[in-house]
């Protein structure tokens, strides 16, 4: 009898040895029934991060849709979706109105002060882009006082055209919605250069070639990250520790080659 007692011992802290290792490496816990329910915003013109599906254009989809979703699962909590345009974003966390941004905004210090960021997620640059006809610009030094040019709402690239107006370097910033109406406008001569992120003009690139090219050197670093409610500080180590997780089992590298992003 005491020996069919210390087989079952053992077998049972077996069993205990086991679903431990296989929870080692996430927050995950209990039934996903039982999870918490964030309400997640992106706006869907910053491919390939923020898009639709191509199927179903109510169906928000990207890097940023697909590493969230993983990091939800591994720290259990599920998504509830919001489309929003990027200005409406920062306002949107402060009221309360949702818990997470993840629309490929880069973290800067005028950002850092409306909200708490997770650790960042993917190193970006700015490119200059003109029609692939334009043999005058070869990149940011020869945009001139005639030259208008554009950048899309909410990026580093709108403050970059914005500050060069101002300071007199070219003729006028144009700052569009989406991606889609400023490069309409570049081709048909509206404007006569983008500044817009690296990753986001190379998709469009390879989805529509010649029609825009990237002229001249990658300007200034940005750094993109999730954003929380600026006191949400238990959120914040949600995200960093699922993002870290995800890192570590390859979900992470997975996901930024299905969108054709570098991983490094």
């Amino acid at each position: 009898m005491k020996k069919q007692i210390k087989i079952l011992l053992v077998a049972a802290i077996a069993l205990v040895t086991v679903f431990s290792l296989s929870a080692c490496g996430s927050g995950a816990q209990g039934n996903s029934s039982t999870w918490p329910t964030y309400v997640v915003a992106m706006e869907p013109t910053f491919p390939p991060f923020d898009t639709t599906d191509e199927k179903d254009s109510n169906q928000l989809a990207g890097a940023d849709y697909d590493l969230m979703e993983a990091i939800a699962k591994d720290q259990g909590f599920k998504c509830e979706w919001k489309n929003m345009s990027f200005d409406g974003l920062i306002p949107a966390i402060k009221s309360g109105n949702i818990d997470i941004i993840a629309s490929g905004m880069a973290d800067t210090k005028d950002r850092e002060e409306e909200v708490l960021f997770s650790d960042t997620y993917y190193d970006s640059g700015l490119v200059v882009a003109v029609k692939e006809s334009n043999s005058k610009i070869k990149g940011k030094s020869d945009l001139t006082k005639n030259d208008v040019v554009g950048a899309q709402t909410g990026t580093t690239g709108a403050d970059m055209v914005q500050a060069m107006a101002k300071k007199g370097q070219i003729k006028q910033a144009k700052v569009y919605n989406g991606l889609n109406e400023a490069v309409t406008d570049l081709t048909n001569g509206t404007i006569d250069a983008l500044i817009n992120d690296k990753p986001v003009t190379e998709e469009y690139i390879s989805k529509k070639p010649n029609t825009i090219k990237i002229v001249g050197k990658t300007l200034d670093a940005e750094h993109f990250a999730f954003a929380v409610k600026k006191d949400n500080t238990e959120l914040q180590k949600k995200i960093n520790d699922g993002l870290a997780n995800i890192k570590k089992d390859g979900t992470f590298d997975k996901i930024l080659k299905d969108w054709n992003l570098s991983a490094d």
